[in-house]
């Protein structure tokens, strides 16, 4: 697959040759440098943007149906409508394809998921940031979608915010099987979260790495950082991040 946008000079290809298989229920991490490409290819697999060249299948379809594919953004406070409750930006997605009594079990359920079942009246601005971002996680889950993409979910968060929230999508992969696609420019992060991790590198970018994190799960903070697979991991990203610039 290769992507190419137009700018102010004209065309600029974005992607180049970029080619690979994410089996159903994986976890993938991307990560890169900055302006390698990284959330364009996100957008290519959520539908946003066109491929120049190549597919984006999803179980030998090209044409998924919406809902089957939902991206997660970064900046959870623009994603979030601040006059509507917790409940009601969760349902969102759901408003028109479901009945009154479904769609609010829905609802109920998805926030149990990520914690946030006391806060279904409260409004956005009452939520910290990372309560915000568990709300807009709980709207792509409301929609059940088979793949889950998230553009650097936990960057705009705290260290201790951000380790809660790496263990509330492991816990959420685990009992809805979504396959998800993540962005993110932490290492450890990518590595404590994925099957396998992808290295996008270039410009235009290319997928230079993909390394299989072979680490048990469930995984948990401590115990998975100070397991010997997973330093050698880490120095295989790390050497091809630092070979990239070299």
């Amino acid at each position: 697959m290769s992507v190419e946008l137009m700018s102010a000079d004209g065309p600029r290809q974005i992607l180049r040759d970029v080619n690979f298989t994410v089996g159903a229920g994986e976890i993938v991490g991307i990560v890169g440098r900055s302006g390698t490409g990284k959330t364009t290819l996100l957008r290519v697999l959520g539908g946003m943007v066109r491929a120049s060249s190549g597919l984006v299948e999803l179980h030998g379809r090209a044409d998924n149906l919406p809902g089957t594919v939902v991206t997660v953004f970064q900046d959870y406070g623009n994603a979030l409508l601040p006059w509507r409750s917790v409940a009601r930006n969760v349902s969102l997605g759901i408003e028109r394809g479901l009945g009154r009594a479904e769609r609010e079990q829905r609802v109920a359920d998805v926030l149990r998921l990520v914690g946030l079942e006391g806060r279904s009246s409260d409004h956005p601005w009452q939520l910290s940031g990372g309560m915000q971002q568990r709300v807009q996680i709980a709207r792509a889950l409301a929609v059940e979608p088979r793949v889950l993409l998230m553009d650097e979910p936990f960057g705009a968060l705290d260290a201790i915010t951000k380790a809660t929230l790496q263990d509330v999508l492991l816990r959420i992969q685990a009992q809805t099987g979504a396959t998800t696609i993540f962005i993110t420019h932490d290492i450890d992060e990518a590595i404590y979260l994925s099957d396998r991790v992808f290295v996008i590198a270039g410009s235009p970018g290319s997928l230079i790495v993909q390394e299989p994190v072979d680490l048990p799960r469930p995984r948990t903070q401590l115990e998975t950082r100070e397991h010997p697979r997973y330093l050698s991991v880490r120095h295989a990203l790390a050497e091809a991040l630092r070979e990239e610039t070299a």
